[in-house]
């Protein structure tokens, strides 16, 4: 591709070429190398560019002169004023174009720039309370973004749908039963981060896309949960009482940091153990390989909760305080609910079992029972990881609802 001449003429000549078609863009290239005060003569056939050149000169805060004496092609002399530069005047730059550039608290009249971006002065605030990055940010967003963006699978071609399923009844409803708890947990954890997209600052863009896409995996979720639920033509199993009260006081928490912590540290760090455990005793390949993929993708949702609490912690450690009150606090609007629904805890059992004999389901009531200290272990190593003591860890994670999530 052939250069532009980087040099600019004092005369330029637009031809037939006039300013309904896009002329203004040679003016102006012309004068963007002289200095204020330097003249430009602009010739052209153009019937009206005379009339054209005037009007666009005083919009753009330009001087006009006559043309040159003798130059019959010559419409005007347009001399470069200081209007274009005083309307970058108090104008900011939001920011570097990479992460590094993030800044502590971006104003409002940032807006919906792109970070990076000259802002011109003047333009209108636009509001969003998380505005703050210690309340939003981890350094590990842009990284698990790109990962997120990387590992996305498609629900059609990445399980095996079309495999036949021989499974016993009783046993295809246990699973049914598990996948119906799924969709419902699944369904919260999509709910909570979708709340916060439109709050938070565009700035922390790569926080946007983190919680973008987790919006994006739980709905995958709910759809392979499902898929896998109805697989065999029968109804739903049940959704108990307990477990939607638990799930709605996760939608009730306005607080990020809160939200976060319950949700993912708490609720998705749980659910690593018990994705882990369906995938260990699955009983047909499908349920192995949805409860696979869903393990990778809640694993993330995990890493960034961890990553921006214990960032948020380090700059904010009274934080520590309102996360170990948010856990009292919903233990209490919880205590008298009945928690994980009996439905569950058996078809638990009867998927860790395998078997319909005494000494199978021996085996998989104790395969559960190691599954929920699993659970309480991989909590308290987490709260552990947020600063707080073993014995303060101990108790949060005893105070966690019943419901996993």
């Amino acid at each position: 591709m052939r250069r532009m001449a980087v040099s600019t003429p004092t005369t330029i000549d637009l031809e037939d070429l006039g300013f309904d078609r896009g002329a203004h863009l040679l003016v102006d290239h012309a004068l963007v190398s002289l200095p204020v005060g330097g003249r430009l003569v602009v010739r052209g056939r153009d019937p009206t560019l005379a009339i054209h050149v005037q009007g666009w000169s005083r919009a753009r805060g330009h001087q006009l002169e006559a043309a040159p004496a003798g130059d019959l092609e010559a419409v005007a002399v347009v001399v470069r004023g200081r209007a274009e530069e005083a309307r970058w005047h108090g104008a900011v730059r939001a920011g570097d174009a990479m992460a590094a550039g993030v800044v502590a608290h971006p104003p409002a009249t940032w807006g919906l720039a792109a970070r990076g971006a000259l802002v011109e002065a003047g333009g209108p605030p636009v509001p969003f309370d998380l505005d703050e990055k210690v309340e939003v940010w981890a350094d590990l967003a842009p990284r698990l973004y790109a990962q997120a963006a990387a590992a996305q699978w498609n629900p059609a071609t990445a399980i095996e749908w079309e495999t036949s399923l021989s499974l016993p009844d009783d046993v295809e409803r246990a699973v049914v039963q598990v996948m119906t708890y799924l969709v419902e947990n699944e369904q919260a954890a999509l709910v909570v981060p979708a709340r916060f997209l439109g709050r938070i600052h565009p700035h922390f863009r790569e926080v946007l896309q983190v919680l973008a896409v987790q919006v994006a995996d739980e709905a995958r979720h709910i759809e392979v949960f499902t898929r896998r639920a109805l697989l065999r033509g029968g109804p739903m199993g049940v959704s108990g009482a307990g477990g939607l009260a638990s799930l709605a006081t996760l939608l009730e928490e306005p607080d990020f940091a809160l939200a976060t912590f319950l949700l993912s540290v708490l609720g998705e760090g749980t659910f690593l153990h018990l994705l882990a455990f369906l995938e260990r005793h699955a009983p047909d390949s499908v349920t192995r390989q949805v409860a696979h993929l869903a393990y990778q993708d809640e694993a993330r949702h995990v890493a960034f909760g961890m990553a921006h609490l214990e960032e948020h912690l380090a700059v904010k450690p009274e934080l520590r305080g309102r996360l170990h009150e948010a856990v009292e606090r919903r233990h209490d609007v919880l205590v008298n609910t009945a928690g994980l629904n009996r439905e569950v805890f058996d078809a638990l059992v009867v998927l860790a079992a395998g078997a319909w004999d005494p000494q199978a389901i021996a085996e998989g009531y104790r395969a559960v029972e190691m599954l929920q200290r699993e659970m309480d272990e991989g909590r308290q190593r987490r709260l552990g990881r947020l600063g707080f003591p073993p014995t303060e860890a101990a108790e949060l994670s005893e105070l966690h609802t019943r419901n996993f999530m």
